[in-house]
């Protein structure tokens, strides 16, 4: 079959020109293995970084459409700082060496005039040996989707320069979005040869745009980072490992907001209140009381009321004390159960006629699963005996579509209602969720059948490298099946695949934070938009990923990669906070929806919204989910500890403690490098004991929060064992 050619644009032919016609370099730098060259261009100095041989990259460091003057260079001890002018503008580029395999370049422009912006050409072209774009082969692998990180991870292969990721740190730019009405919808990632950034532009269709930079003010116009290896990965799992590890050499570069302090045990106990006083959370069926899916809608489900059953678990454990609304959403689950099929059905038996009582979702029928074998392993007999009588089907299931899921089906007879969501991928991610349930029926029985399963399951799931997520939970969750069967059989090749599913999640990350207009109101970094294509941030993915990635750091923190222990780490600190923004009275109300698809929206009800959105849209479109509620419980509890103590202490990284009669021994375990926050907070309107913190023979100071009085908070490093006594 004859190769495709490339299809070329007139800027790639004026780029090929630009560098072979250059002439000799105005600056060079050695930077490992790599050559820097400053080469100047018809309206651009030009960024070469080449391997002798191997071809190379070139970025553009402005961006215009017309000539410029002299640039002035000089040599810093990180890199070079460069000043350009032209007719509209004065230009300083700032380039920044890191280590051996990164580098930052951060261009800023200071208008002579209120400059309006029509089109700007992106700022990234492979090279191959002869400085020619259109004579470069390779693959980009990942590229920015939507509002998500402005990333493009590609690999050069012929000449053999090797593997690059490309991140742009889109935070530096809000202003630059503020004032020109733009927004950064996948504007990081391009058609080979022409990759990277490209500045939005001409918003509404505006032509002219009508929004411009302000004369005299600086904005920065590109901060992009740009990581190095040597050798293009061979294989899925090896293009995973390296994007974790470049992707974790970047992150502690990023502009990060510092995440707020929130108090969940007060949430915790206001979201318990309300689901069991307001009207809109219940409705009684069959005798039992059943939770609606959003405020006063929709009919009861099995997911909505396992995920609050099994949350409230781990509300019972952090305040001490059993919670009888757990049992009474327990007591109404056996209606859920099909005899007949042996199943866990989605609807109750007298759901309306508007619904579709045996399609279902193929991630549906196992998620009240593995919430049932969670209650089961803590001794719910309940649970215990609807799990084990529902797993026959459950297997049943994954072995007639062969571990590869549709979107849905009819649970009669598998026959396939939806099998794609478009892109020739069903949900993908289910792979990790099944696994994840039949590791718990392993645990709970001990039958190997089981582990065969979750193995059968998670290598049906490879190869689908970047298109794996298909719902960030269920990735999440594809991660603590992987890391649980490293530990059962020490085989590296699950920890291989962990990072796989890693990898696919933080492609859907948002690794920066958005200031455009109702985006400001709240901490959106990290955060994970919940489907591999969905616009925004959801509630319930949200801290169902957080309890996973919580998992996951407890079972195998200590031995886990760096790189793939700092992300799971930072997602879980951000969404202390992050996770607060969800809850309408959090937000102000000009940024909450007026036109809702599911129920309404009330503020006075502890309930989180489904949505959230990075461009900055109303948040709650979708509606007040009751099914979220189970995340104040989980946040809490994993977050706080203090049962049985007269204060609660909070740590934002992983912890454990062991307690004596008047002290503790916290011992900290974040990601190497980073800083993690003690916080301590009296309860019950009591004053908080005098508190010392140690570590070794040396005395932390504590001091008063500075959003409360009331808190003494202490700053140490993340891997840390401190002791607290008082």
């Amino acid at each position: 079959m004859k190769r495709k050619a490339p299809r070329i644009t007139q800027e790639t032919l004026r780029v090929r020109a630009d560098l072979q016609e250059a002439g000799k370099a105005a600056a060079t730098l050695s930077f490992g293995a790599l050559t820097l060259e400053i080469k100047k261009g018809r309206d651009t100095p030009w960024l070469k970084i080449s391997r002798a041989d191997r071809g190379g990259l070139a970025l553009r460091l402005i961006f215009g459409n017309g000539p410029y003057g002299p640039v002035k260079i000089e040599r810093t001890p990180s890199g070079l700082a460069l000043s350009i002018q032209t007719e509209a503008a004065d230009w300083t580029v700032t380039i920044t060496l890191t280590g051996q395999t990164l580098l930052s370049v951060r261009s800023e422009v200071t208008p002579k005039i209120d400059l309006l912006v029509p089109f700007w050409p992106r700022d990234l072209y492979v090279l191959d040996t002869h400085d020619d774009p259109t004579g470069a082969k390779g693959q980009v692998e990942a590229a920015q989707r939507g509002y998500n990180t402005g990333l493009c991870y590609f690999c050069l292969k012929e000449p053999d320069f090797g593997c690059v990721l490309y991140v742009q740190n889109l935070s530096a730019l809000n202003p630059f979005f503020q004032a020109t009405s733009t927004k950064p919808d996948g504007v990081v990632g391009g058609e080979w040869p022409e990759l990277g950034y490209q500045p939005p532009a001409s918003p509404n269709g505006n032509s002219p745009p009508t929004a411009p930079l302000r004369a005299g003010e600086r904005y920065v116009i590109s901060d992009v980072f740009i990581g190095f290896r040597e050798a293009c990965a061979a294989d899925e799992t090896e293009k995973a490992r390296l994007f974790i590890d470049m992707i974790g050499d970047v992150y502690p570069h990023l502009e990060r907001p510092e995440p707020a302090f929130h108090d969940w045990t007060k949430r915790a106990e206001t979201t318990l209140h309300d689901l069991k006083t307001a009207p809109e959370a219940t409705i009684r069926q069959y005798s039992q009381l059943y939770l609606h899916p959003y405020t006063a809608s929709e009919y009861p489900d099995s997911m909505v009321q396992m995920s609050v059953a099994a949350a409230l678990d781990e509300y019972e454990g952090l305040f001490g004390k059993t919670e009888p609304f757990r049992e009474v959403l327990m007591r109404g689950m056996g209606r859920f159960y099909d005899k007949e099929l042996g199943t866990i059905r989605r609807y109750l038996p007298n759901v309306g006629d508007d619904k579709d009582a045996n399609a279902v979702d193929s991630w549906y029928l196992y998620h009240p699963l593995m919430n049932l074998g969670r209650l089961a392993l803590r001794a719910d007999v309940r649970a215990r005996r609807l799990f084990l009588k529902s797993l026959d089907y459950a297997v049943k299931a994954a072995r007639h579509f062969d571990y590869i899921w549709p979107i849905q089906y009819d649970v009669r007879d598998f026959s396939v209602i939806t099998e794609t969501r478009g892109d020739g991928y069903g949900q993908t991610d289910v792979a990790g969720l099944y696994a994840y349930v039949m590791l718990q029926a392993h645990q709970l029985t001990g039958d190997e059948a089981y582990l065969s399963e979750a193995k059968a399951a998670l290598c049906a799931a490879r190869d689908m490298r970047f298109e794996l997520i298909y719902q960030a939970n269920l990735t999440a969750w594809g991660i603590a099946a992987c890391i649980k069967l490293w530990r059962i059989d020490a085989d590296e090749r699950h920890l291989a695949q962990a990072e796989v599913f890693l990898a696919s999640f933080v492609h859907n990350a948002i690794l920066w934070d958005s200031q455009i207009e109702h985006a400001a109101a709240y901490n959106n970094f990290f955060g994970v938009t919940c489907l591999h294509d969905a616009p925004y941030m959801a509630a319930y993915e949200c801290f169902e990923s957080f309890s996973a990635f919580d998992e996951v750091l407890k079972l195998a923190g200590e031995d886990l990669p760096p790189k793939m222990k700092l992300l799971l780490a930072e997602y879980r600190r951000f969404a202390f906070d992050r996770s607060w923004s969800y809850y309408p009275d959090a937000l102000p109300e000009e940024a909450l929806a007026t036109d809702i698809r599911n129920g309404h929206i009330d503020a006075k009800l502890s309930f989180p919204l489904e949505d959230l959105y990075a461009d900055g849209q109303a948040a709650g479109q979708v509606g007040q989910e009751i099914y979220g509620c189970g995340g104040a419980f989980i946040i809490a509890a994993r977050g706080f500890y203090g049962t049985d103590l007269r204060f609660w202490l909070f740590a934002d990284y992983p912890y454990s403690v062991t307690r004596n009669d008047r002290s503790l021994m916290v011992a900290l375990k974040g990601p190497t490098g980073q800083t993690a926050t003690l916080r301590f907070l009296p309860k019950g309107g009591r004053k908080l004991p005098n508190i010392s913190v140690r570590i070794e023979e040396a005395d932390i100071r504590t001091s008063e929060a500075a959003d409360d009085a009331a808190h003494r908070v202490c700053s140490l490093a993340a891997g840390t064992v401190g002791f607290v006594s008082w």
